[in-house]
C-alpha cells in the first residue's frame, strides 16, 4: 500500500517522464510538486526501497513496472472521477480537477470498475485526455495542438494541455469548449499568434501559448 504522498510522486514521475526521456530529475519533481529538493530526494529513496522507482543519485528517476502500474491506475481513477463530476453532478470543467485529485486516492477497485461501467466505459475525460482501461492501456489519441495547424485548415477542439482553472475559464469566455470548430485564418510571424474563426461565426485572436494548449482533431474537407 502507498500513502497519498507516495502516489502523488508516482503520478508526477509518470507525467514528467514524457518530457524527460532519460529519467526525471529531482529538481523538476520539486518544481512540479512545489516542494524542497531535499524532500524529493528522501521520498524518491523511499519509493526506490519499495521497488516502485529506479533511482541513482545525480541521475534521473524512472518508474519500475510496479510503480508505473500504480501511476496509470491513479490517472484512470482521476479521469473517471472528473467525467462523473462533470457529467453527473453539474461541475464545470474548471472545477473538477481539484476534487478528482482527492477522489483518485480511494483504494476500492470495485468502486472504480462500477464507476467505469456507470459511465459506459468512456475513452476521454472532460478535458479530452484519454482514460486508460482496467489493464492500463490508453486509447489511441490523434489530437494535435492548434499551433500545428496550417492557415486555411479547420479542426474540432478535442482537449486541452493546460488544465488550470484560469485557462479553462478563459476558453469559456471566448467561446471555446470541447466540440468547437475552429478555422485557422492567419498566423502572425512577429509573435506566432493567430486569427481564427469559431463555429464559422466569431473572429478572435489567440496567443501562441493558447494555441499550444488547445488540442485539435483536424477536420477533413
Amino acid at each position: 500500500m502507498c500513502t497519498t504522498a507516495e502516489e502523488n510522486y508516482l503520478k508526477a514521475i509518470f507525467k514528467l517522464s514524457y518530457e524527460q526521456k532519460n529519467g526525471v530529475t529531482t529538481s523538476s519533481l520539486a518544481e512540479h510538486l512545489a516542494t524542497k529538493a531535499s524532500s524529493v530526494t528522501d521520498m524518491v529513496q523511499k519509493l526506490a526501497d519499495k521497488e516502485l522507482v529506479n533511482y541513482i543519485k545525480y541521475q534521473g528517476v524512472t518508474l519500475t513496472p510496479k510503480g508505473e502500474k500504480i501511476a496509470i491506475q491513479l490517472i484512470r481513477k482521476h479521469r473517471l472521477w472528473e467525467l462523473f463530476l462533470f457529467q453527473n453532478l453539474g461541475f464545470k470543467w474548471d472545477e473538477i480537477h481539484e476534487i478528482a485529485e482527492e477522489l483518485e486516492h480511494i483504494k476500492s477497485d470495485l468502486l472504480v470498475e462500477r464507476l467505469d461501467q456507470f459511465l459506459n466505459y468512456p475513452l476521454k475525460d472532460p478535458h479530452g485526455d484519454p482514460i486508460p482501461d482496467q489493464e492500463g492501456n490508453f486509447p489511441k489519441n490523434n489530437s494535435i495542438p492548434l499551433s500545428r495547424l496550417n492557415t486555411g485548415t479547420k479542426g474540432i477542439v478535442v482537449g486541452v494541455n493546460d488544465k488550470s482553472s484560469s485557462f479553462l475559464i478563459y476558453l469559456v469566455k471566448i467561446g471555446i469548449q470541447l466540440g468547437t470548430e475552429i478555422e485557422i485564418l492567419e498566423w502572425h510571424e512577429f509573435d506566432h499568434s493567430v486569427d481564427v474563426r469559431i463555429n464559422a461565426l466569431t473572429l478572435i485572436h489567440l496567443s501562441y501559448q493558447s494555441a499550444q494548449n488547445i488540442l485539435m482533431s483536424e477536420k477533413s474537407t
